[in-house]
């Protein structure tokens, strides 16, 4: 039996609009040190590498210098307020269910791979229900490797039993533009998510502006890789 191919999804900034309470639990931690609270617009400058990256970023904006020691326990206060909301200000974007009915429609298996830790990913996925799409969820803590290392999306292909020849990466951001490229896997990214620079200038493969042109720009997408393949 031939393995399915396979589009794999980031999280933040792609299946969802995570950046309200992933922005409230830093400012959460920024108060509590005596720093001000940032605006939801900073969201896309400061989101998108992770929980440490995003509270070193919080404290460069703000001026003031953290070590090493105080990162990491921030840090780890940080993943303690988030799981305990991850989700009140959160939301899939328009067309995120159609999209991912109609790649299963056409035989696709489903995966995440996130740079998220595992644990605040299942809640997020459970909270709007769609934990059960997907035939493997990989967080930045899952595997020995994390974007933009390739072998994080490999692994999470190889885990939803899925052909990494027909395979698609998903994202927003250039890392998981990198990834994909490093891994051979042509990307698809959406403008609307958590980038350091306009996505277009990043180069992906393709860029879709809604969810409802998915399943075509994915065709596209695993058509022109062969091309180049064969």
């Amino acid at each position: 039996m031939s393995l399915p191919p396979i589009a794999v999804f980031d999280l933040d900034g792609t299946l969802a609009e995570t950046a309200p309470d992933i922005m409230r639990v830093l400012n959460v931690i920024l108060v509590r040190e005596g720093l001000p609270a940032l605006p939801l617009d900073r969201a896309r400058e400061l989101v998108g590498a992770g929980a440490r990256a995003l509270i070193e970023r919080g404290f460069k904006v703000s001026g003031r210098p953290l070590d090493a020691e105080t990162l990491e326990r921030l840090f780890q206060d940080f993943l303690v307020i988030y799981a305990e909301d991850a989700t009140s200000h959160s939301y899939l974007f328009d067309g995120v269910l159609g999209a991912l009915d109609a790649l299963a429609g056409d035989g696709y298996a489903l995966a995440v791979c996130t740079n998220k830790p595992i644990l605040h990913t299942r809640l997020i996925l459970a909270h709007f229900g769609i934990d059960g799409r997907f035939a493997a969820v990989a967080g930045r803590d899952s595997f020995p490797f994390f974007k933009p290392d390739p072998r994080h999306l490999t692994l999470t292909i190889e885990a939803a039993k899925a052909d990494p020849k027909r395979a698609v990466m998903i994202g927003d951001s250039r890392t998981d533009i990198v990834t994909a490229r490093s891994a051979g896997i042509p990307s698809i990214c959406v403008p609307f998510g958590y980038t350091d620079a306009p996505i277009e200038t990043l180069e992906p493969d393709f860029i879709i502006q809604h969810f409802d042109e998915l399943p075509a720009a994915v065709e596209r997408a695993l058509a022109h890789h062969t091309s180049l393949t064969a």
